[in-house]
């Protein structure tokens, strides 16, 4: 678990293991063992290790697989992977519950559906796409004025 995160985030952001070391302020070989499973890391350098990489450190300290993709890296601070779900033949598809708890999302409620040709699709509950619409818009009125 946590010895496949660190040695994932360590290789996607390119550092050696010497520069992991460095920033953390520990020796290379403390940080070797670390990504072996023969030691690891107390509270404080997991802290660190978080920080430099720039996820929780419950992302740190726990594995995510996706069905299909296999073992994937932490996500960043405030970004979730919640799973997959499948679309049924009528087009439909449910929101795990994990996501309907953390965003309050509830039966009924209005979402807008977002899309980039290239990333995929987003949701966001209408509520506040609406209002943060009107922030752009009164912004820009606020602008024309001036």
């Amino acid at each position: 678990m946590l010895k496949d995160n660190l040695i994932m985030l360590r290789n996607i952001n390119g550092f050696s293991q010497e520069e992991i070391a460095e920033k953390i302020e520990i020796s290379r070989q403390a940080y070797a063992k670390w990504e072996s499973g023969a030691t690891i890391p107390d509270i404080e350098k997991c802290k660190r290790l978080a920080d430099v990489y720039g996820v929780s450190i419950d992302s740190l300290v726990k594995t995510e697989t996706i069905d299909g993709a296999g073992t994937i890296p932490p996500a960043p601070k405030g970004k979730n992977i919640w799973g997959s779900v499948t679309i049924n033949e009528r087009g439909q598809l449910v929101i795990p519950k994990a996501v309907r708890v953390k965003f309050g999302l509830t039966g009924g409620q209005r979402l807008i559906v977002f899309s980039d040709d290239k990333e995929g699709i987003a949701l966001v509950p209408a509520e506040i796409f609406e209002a943060r619409m009107k922030d752009v818009i009164g912004y820009a009125s606020a602008k024309s004025e001036e």
